[in-house]
């Protein structure tokens, strides 16, 4: 299938998907002699993978560093931590929930300092 038909059934843009090309996370499609990109299912599941891991909090970079296990992942939900794929020897998902948790706590102190300055307590 054509970048845009791949695109629309993995609920993205074709511009995403010659994005996650460009950075790594998708290897690169096969070419048409015209040179148009083709995409198979398989493609299509791991543009769907890539999505979920972003939208979970998981950076480009961190989705670039286990794009080659990614097709492990494969399948109706991502499987528990510390079974195969990006959670299994890279550190990522561990990295990125450490992150999340300090984000949380500094974003925690931010309000509570602006909720001290102006005089409330919700």
């Amino acid at each position: 299938m054509r970048i845009g038909d791949a695109a629309a059934a993995a609920g993205t843009t074709p511009r995403a998907l010659r994005f996650y090309e460009q950075r790594g996370l998708l290897p690169p499609a096969p070419r048409t002699m015209t040179g148009q990109r083709e995409y198979g299912p398989h493609d299509v599941a791991l543009v769907r993978i890539i999505r979920e891991l972003l939208s979970l909090g998981l950076t480009v970079e961190d989705v670039r560093s286990c794009a080659e296990r990614l097709h492990l992942l494969e399948g109706e939900a991502l499987p528990p931590y510390g079974s195969t794929g990006c959670t299994q020897g890279t550190g990522v998902v561990q990295r990125r929930l450490t992150a999340l948790d300090e984000e949380i706590s500094r974003l925690t102190a931010l309000r509570e300092r602006l909720a001290a300055r102006v005089g409330t307590t919700t």
